[in-house]
């Protein structure tokens, strides 16, 4: 019997090992995005934790720093966050008023299914893990004569980020999260730019902006697109609506992942029986 058994092995094996490699290049897309997923949210869930042990005294602090800098901006936006230099700059010390564990905050958009971490400014690490505060815009704390941009990749095989940012429509919310609060926008307005056009990135008075940007079409990278927000009042009760929406896929995809391994495992079954009873 011992013997049949490491016969049949034998004769599958060049068969099984194909199967399974096969099975795993076509999984590990899908595999790699929910690992990231689970990671980012678990970098989000570390962020709310450790800002929750800020006490009163040092939040306001902050958030005066945080609000004189958004006040000397003057519509100074002058460099395509995915220029090689820009690049290769390190952290810019603007942001330090509003980092909890590297992160300046997080971003969620429910119409798409992410909520990934903000970091300051717009260096290859920070928007291949998340998405990055492009410098120049205002900080993402809200307020009246503000326009916070942040920038992320698109087509990413090992992560979704702004992938699917494309999907988002006028009259969506998305939310973005900072040290001192929750803020809700909704979308009403989305363009494709060339890198260099930056003047739907200004200030405009008046006005409480955010715009997510990301580059288009995915591998060319050939122009930008810009989905913008206007601040809205914030209910909990819509956001954890949205939120749930999208975190509900999460559990679906790995009980897919599961039937297709249980499938995969009875077919290995069958054809083992099936060979002992031609036997």
């Amino acid at each position: 019997m011992r013997k049949k058994k490491k016969s049949f092995i034998r004769r599958n094996l060049p068969f099984l090992l194909i199967f399974i490699i096969g099975f795993g290049v076509l999984l590990y897309p899908q595999l790699s995005r929910i690992y990231y997923t689970f990671q980012a949210i678990d970098t989000v869930q570390k962020f709310s934790s450790e800002k929750d042990k800020l006490d009163d005294e040092e939040l306001k602090r902050r958030f005066e720093l945080a609000q004189a800098f958004n006040e000397t901006l003057h519509n100074v936006v002058t460099t395509d966050p995915y220029s090689e230099d820009k690049r290769s700059q390190g952290k810019a010390e603007y942001a330090r008023m509003l980092e909890v564990r590297e992160q300046i905050g997080h971003v969620e958009v429910p119409p798409i299914g992410i909520d990934i971490p903000v970091y300051a400014g717009t260096q290859e690490e920070s928007i291949s893990r998340g998405s990055g505060h492009l410098e120049g815009t205002s900080l993402p704390i809200g307020g009246i004569n503000t326009h916070a941009v942040l920038t992320s990749h698109a087509g990413l095989p090992t992560a979704k980020l702004f992938t699917d940012l494309k999907k988002v429509k006028e009259g969506d919310v998305f939310y973005v999260h900072n040290i001192f609060e929750t803020l809700a926008y909704e979308v009403d307005q989305i363009k494709v730019v060339e890198p260099t056009d930056f003047s739907n990135l200004m200030v405009v008075e008046g006005q409480d902006y955010v715009t997510l940007l990301t580059c288009t079409p995915p591998v060319l990278n050939t122009h930008r697109l810009l989905v913008r927000g206007h601040r809205i009042p914030y209910e909990e009760k819509a956001h954890q609506y949205h939120s749930k929406q999208f975190r509900d896929y999460v559990p679906y995809l790995i009980i897919l992942l599961a039937i297709l391994f249980g499938l995969f495992l009875l077919w290995l079954l069958w054809k083992r029986r099936k060979h002992a009873q031609d036997k």
